[in-house]
């Protein structure tokens, strides 16, 4: 399994991670649930009208943090919109509970794919593993 479809399966199996942006200089951290490759790219969803999205297009670095079996996941790097109906729908596909919010053809649907990413797993017991994509 490659770095990226490894991050991909961690958070999957978290089910939520905390997403964590800047608003300023106060950090904002919120729970988040979406995530998909798509073009060998990781991406998140969220609605072009919340806060976290404006936040991001002020400041597109972020990180997120997940937590499962004993590890943690940190992921840090830009969060980069991508407005392409393909990449909303792709992701979409895979969570039909948001389909009656979102839409890969509303003007609010925003989807988001990590540039210049950074994992880091780390648990008690290993040395930090750190992969970039």
């Amino acid at each position: 399994m490659d770095g990226l479809q490894e991050v991909y399966q961690f958070l999957k199996k978290c089910g939520t991670y905390y997403l964590a942006t800047v608003e300023g200089d106060q950090p904002r951290v919120r729970p988040f649930g979406t995530v998909d490759i798509f073009e060998g790219k990781l991406y998140i969803q969220t609605g072009k009208a919340k806060a976290v999205s404006k936040q991001l297009q002020a400041n597109p670095k972020a990180e997120i943090c997940a937590y499962a079996d004993g590890k943690w996941l940190r992921v840090t790097g830009k969060l980069i919109r991508d407005d392409r109906v393909e990449a909303k729908k792709h992701l979409l596909d895979n969570y039909p509970e948001l389909q009656s919010m979102y839409s890969p053809y509303d003007d609010n649907t925003e989807v988001l794919y990590f540039e210049d990413a950074t994992a880091t797993f780390y648990s008690f017991t290993e040395e930090p593993r750190v992969i970039k994509f």
